[in-house]
């Protein structure tokens, strides 16, 4: 039996190692088959590494010289980090076969940037996705991107769906995922140029584009997949996360606020705790960089435990699938059809 291998940034993310390996030996528990190689410095990880001895006995430890700053610039992040760093080495060992995914906490911009320049993008991919599992009414979808672009071109939109239904497809058992477009109405008139553009192009396409929806149509499941540019993404899903908090909140309000109130909930505390799992945003933590020549994870930054667990089980889960391959083959089915798109952004 083949073990799947993860690397992970240790140093990565708000809270630092503590977070991180807490949230391995969560992941553990559902996969215990699986195996880590934990990057970063010696002196902060083993201490606790020791002190968690199921994840140290599914792990490796390579010690690195640095670790980058959440708010490092990218640029900077290459330059003083390329090959000591512990994302750099985290992302390297995917590259060199020695894991196969990684995950990081760690500084989005700096963990894309390298992760670009070490795996480089699949054939035909002009730029990578972050992409994110998102809980709905009808179930999950898959919405990309959430954050590594701002705007582009329709050729870009166009390779998002194709990327985005094949991780539908592998990962949801979709044999035809729906596709929707992120769009300020459904009419055809409504969005930018290059929106409307990728509406043209999608429909040309072989894949089952449904057409525009609008923002609340995230949350109602209406598209198995729903395409967006990095920058709206990135609102759509922190306003999402931002509401599920506010909607805790008021309920907590709610139910403290009488007597009659806490006697209630005494009764309906099974259905409130269904609610909250439902609810928490921890358990959709973890956002795939989709079209790179290798699998890369990224966790929230200021994710708990329980959602640094998430997005390991997401690295798990797409590792065991291949992803890479069926999008790279899904990618050339519809070059033609790309390159045309992408020619006439020159004209």
């Amino acid at each position: 039996m083949t073990h799947p291998v993860i690397s992970v940034d240790v140093m990565g993310g708000d809270h630092g190692p503590d977070v991180t390996l807490n949230g391995i030996e969560k992941a553990l528990v559902s996969r215990p088959d699986a195996r880590f190689m934990l990057f970063g410095d010696q002196q902060i990880v083993q201490p606790a590494l020791s002190q968690r001895p199921i994840v140290n006995n599914a792990s490796t430890f390579v010690h690195c010289d640095m670790s980058i700053a959440m708010d490092a610039k990218p640029s900077v992040a290459l330059r003083q980090g390329r090959k000591v760093s512990s994302m750099w080495q985290a992302v390297e060992a995917v590259k060199s076969g020695a894991a196969q995914a990684c995950i990081s906490a760690g500084n989005t911009g700096a963990l894309m940037a390298m992760s670009k320049v070490i795996l480089r993008t699949l054939p035909g991919i002009e730029r990578p996705a972050i992409c994110a599992v998102w809980p709905t009414v009808r179930g999950r979808s898959v919405v990309l991107d959430v954050g590594a672009t701002i705007g582009g071109p329709a050729a870009q939109y166009a390779q998002f769906a194709v990327m985005g239904a094949a991780y539908a497809r592998t990962l949801f058992g979709l044999p035809n995922p729906t596709i929707g477009l992120l769009n300020i109405g459904v009419e055809d008139v409504k969005g930018t140029d290059s929106v409307r553009e990728a509406a043209e192009l999608l429909s040309r396409s072989e894949l089952n584009f449904t057409g525009f929806i609008e923002g609340d149509g995230i949350g109602r499941g209406d598209a198995d997949v729903i395409v967006t540019d990095g920058f709206t993404g990135n609102i759509a899903l922190k306003t999402a996360e931002g509401t599920s908090r506010q909607i805790s909140a008021y309920l907590r309000q709610a139910v403290t606020s009488s007597m009659f109130a806490r006697l209630g909930y005494v009764f309906a505390r099974p259905a409130f705790k269904a609610l909250r799992a439902r609810m928490d945003p921890n358990a959709a933590n973890g956002g795939m960089f989709l079209g790179l020549n290798g699998i890369v994870v990224k966790s929230h930054g200021g994710a708990d435990a329980s959602g640094f667990a998430s997005a390991v089980s997401v690295a798990i889960e797409v590792a065991d699938a291949n992803i890479s391959k069926t999008i790279a083959a899904d990618i050339e089915k519809m070059q033609i059809l790309l390159d045309d798109a992408w020619a006439q952004t020159l004209d």
